[in-house]
């Protein structure tokens, strides 16, 4: 039986959040269940992606192994009774299946926020976790530079990546632009509901930022500060804070403005104040603008931004699928000799061992050029009889019949004794 490559999913599309969470891996956990995959099932191709979103294992094996997988995820979480949480996976048990999915999911198109940036680079990452344990083979380096150079087309080929198609994002980029010229800007970020830990989180891709959070309840605010290592500052300290900052992104819940023109006019703004309030209700007052050197934008403003982005994304979709199906017609050419390789490398080596005993029996007392020559023609004869069978071996695979070719030319030629030369 030949090995398929393989996936299960589980993501926001079939779990809510309560459960996603309960399932999330860290790398360590990645680390330590890639190795058991090795150890138990000798595994030479895994990958596995762990967002908020989602928890992905990509393998290729001969069996089915999702559920001895989600018992190894059960195993490293700690969780008793996983096995009730298996409906919530959706498995990818055909070879095609499995290597459209990661195409979908490395290119955004199952994101939540269509042609999401960052999954790019998370695939990267979990790419990465598996060549460095020796869990990537010729078959998963192959596909994962295709996945990459597939991405590098659709950025350059189509609007799929253009702009931000969320609130958070876009509000990310708007102050990305807008300090562009700010060495190490400081962020003050209040509130860390639904929406301010969505651009918390995204505020990795503001790396110079000197970025602080406060939130009313306090354990939320470290909890997010621990992740991803900002600053916490006490609620009741946080017009303090808003006075150094350069940027104040508000997130914070409220019936009347928590930021007025009154408070704002009290601080002394050396160059400027980026405001952004990503409140519903409003929780800055717009009269803050009339203060020099301060600048506010709002949800509507932002919103409009990110609602153009997404709909160049989702027109721009048809293209990229496209693209992706071209690059996997392109993969799926390689992925078909390369099944047959193996079957080829070991025919050659049968024959040869043939040739090279036969030689060893009869050329006993030849000179050095008898040998010669029949060494040569005896090359010759082995390269024709090799002709036809990896011919039809890879006549076989357009066929999508290399699996009955293999096993009937290894029956042939009793294959299976000889070990494949690395």
């Amino acid at each position: 039986m030949l090995d398929k490559f393989r996936a299960l999913s589980l993501s926001h599309k079939t779990a809510p959040v309560q459960i996603r969470e309960l399932i999330a891996l860290d790398d360590q956990s990645i680390h330590s269940i890639l190795l058991k995959l090795k150890e138990f099932f000798s595994l030479q191709d895994a990958l596995i992606l762990s967002t908020c979103n989602r928890t992905e294992v990509y393998y290729r094996h001969e069996l089915d192994l999702s559920a001895e997988i989600i018992k190894l995820i059960g195993l490293e979480k700690g969780i008793v009774d996983v096995v009730n949480y298996s409906e919530y996976f959706e498995i990818f048990d055909k070879d095609q299946e499995a290597i459209l999915r990661l195409f979908r999911v490395a290119m955004g198109l199952e994101a939540q926020v269509v042609g999401d940036i960052q999954i790019s680079n998370q695939v990267k990452r979990s790419y990465q976790a598996s060549a460095d344990l020796d869990m990537a083979g010729p078959f998963l380096h192959r596909l994962m530079h295709t996945v990459f150079f597939t991405n590098k087309r659709i950025v350059q080929e189509t609007a799929f990546r253009d702009g931000a198609a969320s609130l958070s994002y876009a509000a990310i980029e708007l102050i990305e632009s807008l300090t562009a010229n700010t060495y190490q800007p400081r962020i003050l970020l209040i509130g860390v509901g639904e929406i301010g830990e969505d651009v918390a989180k995204n505020m990795v891709h503001l790396p110079e930022a000197k970025v602080k959070i406060t939130n009313r309840t306090q354990s939320k605010a470290e909890l997010i500060a621990a992740e991803m290592g900002f600053e916490v500052v006490p609620f009741q300290e946080c017009h303090q804070a808003m006075q150094e900052a350069d940027v104040i992104v508000s997130s914070i819940r409220r019936s009347e403005p928590f930021i007025t023109k009154e408070l704002i006019s009290q601080f002394e703004i050396q160059s400027y104040k980026l405001l952004v309030d990503l409140s519903v209700p409003r929780s800055i007052e717009t009269s803050v603008e009339e203060i020099p050197g301060v600048v506010l934008y709002n949800v509507d403003n932002i919103t409009s931004k990110a609602t153009e982005a997404l709909e160049k994304r989702l027109a721009a979709i048809p293209q990229v699928e496209q693209i992706i199906e071209e690059t996997i017609v392109e993969f799926a050419g390689w992925k078909k000799e390369m099944m047959v390789s193996p079957t080829i490398n070991k025919l050659k080596q049968s024959l040869e061992q043939i040739r090279q005993e036969e030689l060893a029996r009869f050329l006993k007392n030849a000179s050095e050029k008898e040998i010669e020559v029949i060494d040569k023609i005896t090359k010759s004869m082995m390269q024709k009889v090799l002709k036809v069978p990896v011919v039809q071996l890879k006549a076989a695979c357009k066929r999508d019949e290399a699996e009955e070719m293999i096993e009937f030319i290894s029956d042939l030629f009793d294959l299976d004794k000889i070990q494949e030369e690395k």
